[in-house]
Parts: C-alpha cells; sequence; structure tokens
C-alpha cells in the first residue's frame, strides 16, 4: 500500500472545498486563483493540497495558530490592477535615487 492512498485524496477534496465554496478574501481561495491563471485547475488544487498539508505539519509540530505571513503582500485582488504605472513609477525614482542619482519626478519643476 501507498503512503498516500488516504491522505492525498483527502486532501485533495479539502482544497477543492477551499478553493470553490470559501470567500473571496479566503487565503487558499486566494492562492487557488492565482495558480489556477497561470498553471490549470488541476495543478493548482493539487499545489493547495499540499499547503494546506505543509500548515498543517507546522501548526501541529510548532503548536502554532494559522496566520499566514503573506496574506496582505498579494491582497485578494487581481495584481495587476494593484500595480498601477505611478506605483512602478515611484518606485523606479526611489531606486535611482538610493543609488545616487538625482532624479525629479516627470512633469515636476527641474
Amino acid at each position: 500500500m501507498r503512503a498516500g492512498t488516504y491522505l492525498k485524496p483527502l486532501m485533495v477534496q479539502c482544497a477543492l472545498t477551499a478553493a470553490t465554496r470559501c470567500r473571496e478574501e479566503d487565503y487558499f481561495a486566494g492562492k487557488y486563483r492565482r495558480i489556477r491563471a497561470r498553471r490549470g485547475h488541476k495543478r493548482a488544487i493539487i499545489a493547495v493540497a499540499r499547503m494546506m498539508l505543509t500548515c498543517i505539519y507546522h501548526m501541529l509540530s510548532n503548536g502554532e495558530l494559522f496566520d499566514p505571513s503573506d496574506r496582505d503582500s498579494w491582497g485578494s485582488g487581481d495584481r495587476r490592477a494593484r500595480h498601477v504605472p505611478d506605483d512602478r513609477e515611484r518606485r523606479a525614482i526611489e531606486l535611482l535615487r538610493s543609488r545616487g542619482y538625482n532624479v525629479s519626478s516627470p512633469g515636476a519643476p527641474a
């Protein structure tokens, strides 16, 4: 008998439930949508199942509560909608200034 005979189907069912029946702002549902856009449904479900199993392992081994640290970094909306061109421009100017260049914003008086 293989090791994942019972565990893998159980985790896949949990991932399917988390991905399809949970709210928009749910952590695993957001992860599923992001991976599905790039890799497809089946791979996204397996990835979410693996993430869930990893979370369960760390929660049990360390005695911690579930608190994902990257929840605020990706948000619940579309990643492209969050990064507007003004933000990229501002970050590029900050990078150049941190490297010692004298840069002013476009449209600002020189």
